[in-house]
């Protein structure tokens, strides 16, 4: 086996011991897709989920992303590409299957739209959204040889012409847009960090029931914020609102009312 073979199996391991993850379609699409396929050439900037500075590979081996790191796409914005060990645990809690239908919004440079192409399996079909021109322009180069991803360089809250079985939002925003809850099938999974001005908040889950909609939190998250993002002291008590009531059990709605779960 060679070093770059050993270390994507030794990556793959520490995120299924690390995450708890048994999916192995989840697990064989983490093995399969390179994650140097979707990064510009090395060496990179890394660091680890706690540090709050870069450091510089010592070279452009691609051995040295297999370890759960952040690899800056644009430092100077604090642009990362997505934590290795945390996007997967929220696409296994997501029970992804094949031949679903995914919407990705916020796809970057598309190495989490790779895995969920292997994963829904070439009967299933993934719309990766990206609102950077530059970054889905680069996307949709490195996502060339998935044929069932289609890349689409648009606003993740404007028209949506996709009905699916799982969204995905790759941003912070404060609350859910009616416009992801409309465009899931029944019994579809939305994922979707609900943040504050300072990126932090918590991931959220909302599962389409025959009666409306079923939230409840995943885990806290800093993550970069989205595009049309609100940026008023609004906004931050609505994401905080959801954070706190969706922590406390599962929350029951049919639609939202100014950002908020309602029942009328």
């Amino acid at each position: 086996m060679s070093d770059l073979a050993a270390a994507r199996a030794r990556y793959v391991a520490m995120i299924a011991k690390r995450e708890r993850i048994f999916s192995k379609r989840l697990l064989d699409a983490l093995a399969a897709v390179p994650r140097e396929d979707f990064l510009a050439r090395g060496p990179w900037r890394i660091k680890s989920e706690a540090a709050r500075s870069y450091r510089l590979t010592p070279d452009a081996d691609p051995v040295h992303l297999y370890d759960n790191v952040l690899v800056a796409i644009d430092a100077r914005r604090k642009l990362d590409t997505g934590l290795p060990s945390l996007w997967a645990h929220f696409i296994d809690v997501l029970d992804i299957k094949e031949n679903d239908r995914v919407l990705q919004i916020g796809c970057g440079l598309g190495y989490f739209s790779a895995i969920l192409s292997k994963m829904v399996g070439p009967k299933g079909r993934v719309q990766a959204i990206e609102c950077d021109e530059r970054l889905a322009s680069r996307a949709a180069s490195f996502l060339h040889a998935y044929a069932n991803v289609e890349v689409v360089h648009r606003n993740g809250r404007e028209l949506i012409d996709e009905v699916a079985d799982v969204i995905i939002i790759h941003a912070g925003f404060p609350h859910p847009h009616p416009l992801w809850l409309q465009s899931l099938r029944p019994r579809g999974r939305l994922l979707v960090p609900l943040t504050q001005r300072d990126r932090e908040g918590a991931v959220i889950k909302i599962t389409r029931r025959p009666k409306g909609f079923e939230a409840e939190a995943v885990q806290p998250i800093r993550i970069f914020p989205g595009q049309g993002r609100g940026m008023t002291a609004l906004d931050d008590r609505v994401a905080d609102w959801w954070q706190r009531a969706s922590a406390l059990a599962p929350l029951r709605f049919r639609r939202l009312d100014q950002g908020l779960p309602s029942d009328g």
